[in-house]
């Protein structure tokens, strides 16, 4: 059974002792310049709504409305900013048709993070991610940049962000080895209706030193129930961040028969707790225990009050076994094959060996 939260009931981030709230506030509804995101005046009351109650962990991206989340946080912290975690993001592409305007490389990082501290209107990034693997950019290149951007004070920590378990391994291990800055966080999906990062990222994350920041909690909006059937005529939605939030949910995979399918259980679960679906669905990721923060990205006050909830939500273990169940996955090859009780016995020979615990 999980206990009751607060936003100010703190958790360290990762292997660092950077102090961040159990529920992160995503700005990439800030701004409406994609058409479906909040504007100034309603972004300013959901942002001060989270730090009044005590919220300290603010993430954003150099790409999110075009720039216009960045300069809305920076507006907006000011008087605050020495309380609160500020955490941004580097690699797609500002400038379309510029080759070097995105990617993981050193110019692409160092010009970005040029960019958004004038835009945030400080002088220093509490956590900056690698928004995406590009897959062109040397390891060594991006993990050097990283540690002398570190170095220089316009950086306090590096995270990564939607990149393979693999990779963010591998370089971790280099980091340690090396004496350069470590990752402290892993931004990843991760929902009741996106589990599969439980195979590698998030085992991973907890082995390596990473606190994993779930981006889309809700799946895109598809677990808050607002969805039905009558949605899925939308196909698969545009390629583009611009649009409606359901153009977004069916471009992200998430508004499927196999989604709402999941959302009308967590709704089930909700009526009997006298709780929403958003408060339920978001209460769930912080199950895990690799999981620090959740993303939550609110359009409206009237969300972020909700979404807030989820804190107050106490998921027994019958609540979690149905939500466990409508949403499960197979883990694959090896993890399905080394709990089989044939491989267990011979590894063992009936030994009871506790875990190890993580990092």
């Amino acid at each position: 059974m999980n206990a009751t939260l607060s936003l100010d009931h703190y958790r360290l981030l990762g292997r660092s002792g950077l102090r961040v709230s159990p529920l992160a506030l995503g700005t990439m509804t800030f701004g409406s310049d994609w058409g479906w995101g909040a504007d100034a005046a309603e972004s300013r009351r959901i942002f001060d709504a989270y730090v009044d109650r005590g919220g300290n962990f603010v993430d954003t991206a150099n790409f999110y409305t075009n720039g216009t989340a960045e300069t809305l946080v920076g507006e907006f912290s000011k008087g605050k900013r020495e309380r609160l975690a500020i955490a941004t993001k580097y690699t797609l592409s500002m400038r379309p048709g510029d080759p070097n305007s995105g990617g993981n490389h050193r110019k692409s990082m160092f010009r970005s993070v040029e960019a958004s501290l004038e835009r945030l209107k400080t002088d220093y990034i509490d956590l900056l991610y690698v928004h995406a693997w590009d897959g062109t950019t040397g390891v060594d290149e991006v993990l050097r940049g990283l540690d002398d951007l570190v170095r220089s004070g316009k950086v306090l920590y590096a995270g990564i962000s939607d990149a393979p378990a693999w990779q963010v391994a591998r370089m971790q291990a280099i980091a340690d080895l090396r004496g350069w800055s470590p990752f402290v966080g892993l931004q990843i999906e991760y929902s009741l209706l996106q589990r599969t990062v439980e195979r590698e990222l998030i085992p991973m994350a907890r082995e390596m030193g990473l606190g994993v920041l779930p981006w889309s909690p809700l799946g895109s909006g598809v677990l808050t129930g607002k969805y039905t059937k009558a949605d899925l005529a939308v196909g698969e939605g545009a390629a583009s961040a611009a649009g409606t939030r359901k153009n977004v949910a069916a471009a992200n995979g998430a508004l499927n028969e196999r989604g709402l399918a999941i959302a009308d259980v967590v709704k089930g679960v909700a009526s009997e707790l006298g709780k929403t679906p958003s408060q339920v669905a978001l209460a769930w990721t912080l199950l895990e225990s690799g999981v620090t923060a959740p993303i939550i990205g609110a359009r409206t006050l009237k969300q972020l009050e909700d979404n807030l909830g989820a804190l107050d939500v106490v998921l027994d273990g019958s609540f979690r076994e149905r939500l466990d169940r409508a949403s499960a996955i197979e883990l694959g090859f090896p993890h399905d094959f080394l709990v089989k009780p044939m491989t267990q016995n011979v590894i063992f020979g009936g030994a009871k060996i506790a875990p190890r615990p993580a990092f």
